[in-house]
């Protein structure tokens, strides 16, 4: 008998999952979404960068899917003719204080497989980015970008060729297990699976909840604001420059990343998007209080433009304040720990019929395929 597998969420991650169930495994496959269209949250509001591995710790989930996931959407993008550019990244050392963590992060590379990672001086990053400057630099020539918009389309294309549905402002309202399928009211409608993967992204803790599984973590939303270079500007950066960054956070610091449709973004920093978050999560509380200079620091980059400009600057310092325009802004769902701290790697939770992705922020997009094959994994033993 055919399996029936419901999927919670319709953006990237999601979509890539129920192509792969029903690909590989000839599922019938139900996906449900709140908004309207598919990839209305972080699929839809990113810098578009396929990442090539170089941050995340070797052996971590982050590191394997994301080396495996930016191969397979290369190869899906070409199948499709869908835009895709390796551009190259380089990571600046502005400081010879910052020389020993940019080695380090060179080794880390190395270590997770990044191909062709070259360290370089001065002049050598000059030759990579004319405008820009720094002591050192580590240069991954084979980082791209992409449209993962026009990627998560294409996808639910798949899954309503692959016999699939994908239903669109069909918001989920209750979960409900048994022994032997799941039950799920979405709209006014019921449906019954024999199982269901929630990959809700922002909606991750009411899906959990419905579940009956909360869990010891939150999803917790990080407002990221862009700036984009204007008018001739643009030509200052030719593929993406970013800051070597600090250790103790995930995000990356404020960088120069080219889009494929020619715009050149300044940014994001992360600003706490939801302040209910700090009321009713004690972690997020626990948070505030450990990291409150970075996040006085990132409110400021928030409010004043000049705090952007000087940190483009550090980097390529032609730009000016007349160069910077606002644009649209980013979104990041980030999972919180209890303690306060903020949860790195990938996570999937397990409970009966019902798997949960519980963490899957940057670089999500980039492995979205990878991360479907790893689900698909997964699903079988929930499904018996």
């Amino acid at each position: 008998m055919t399996e029936r597998i419901g999927v919670i969420g319709a953006g990237i991650v999601g979509l890539a999952v129920a192509r792969e169930l029903a690909r590989g495994r000839g599922a019938e496959v139900t996906v449900f979404e709140g908004e309207n269209r598919v990839g209305a949250h972080q699929t839809g509001h990113n810098s578009g960068v396929v990442h090539a591995g170089i941050y995340y710790q070797p052996g971590s989930l982050k590191a394997t899917l994301c080396r495996e996931g930016a191969a397979l959407l290369r190869a899906y993008c070409a199948e499709h003719r869908l835009p895709y550019e390796e551009v190259g990244k380089l990571v600046v050392a502005s400081t010879g204080a910052e020389r020993p963590a940019l080695r380090a992060l060179a080794e880390r590379a190395r270590a997770n497989g990044v191909p062709d990672i070259a360290e370089l001086d001065a002049l050598g990053l000059r030759e990579i980015e004319p405008h820009a400057v720094g002591v050192a630099a580590v240069h991954s020539p084979h980082t791209a970008i992409t449209d993962f918009s026009a990627v998560a389309r294409r996808l639910a294309q798949d899954v309503a060729e692959l016999g699939g549905s994908v239903r669109l402002g069909q918001r989920v309202r209750a979960l409900r297990e048994s022994a032997t399928q799941v039950e799920v009211l979405a709209g006014r409608r019921k449906f019954a699976f024999d199982a269901v993967v929630a990959c809700a992204g922002l909606g991750t803790d009411a899906v959990a909840k419905m579940a009956g599984h909360p869990g010891e973590v939150r999803i917790v939303p990080f407002k990221g604001e862009y700036y984009a270079l204007a008018g001739s500007a643009k030509g200052l950066v030719r593929g993406l420059i970013y800051p070597v960054p600090d250790p103790r956070y995930p995000f990356l610091g404020i960088h120069l990343t080219r889009r494929i449709d020619g715009e050149v973004l300044v940014g994001p920093n992360a600003v706490l998007g939801d302040v209910r978050a700090l009321l009713t999560w004690p972690g997020t509380r626990r948070l505030a209080v450990k990291h409150w200079r970075t996040g006085l620091g990132e409110l400021y980059g928030s409010a004043v433009k000049g705090a952007f400009v000087r940190a483009a600057r550090r980097y390529v310092p032609a730009i000016t304040g007349n160069d910077l325009e606002r644009t649209e802004g980013g979104v990041r769902a980030q999972a919180v720990s209890r303690d306060g701290g903020m949860v790195d790697d990938f996570v999937v939770d397990v409970h009966g019929r019902v798997a949960l992705v519980r963490n899957a922020p940057s670089p999500a997009a980039t492995s979205s395929l990878a991360i479907a094959r790893h689900i698909a994994g997964i699903v079988p033993a929930l499904a018996r």
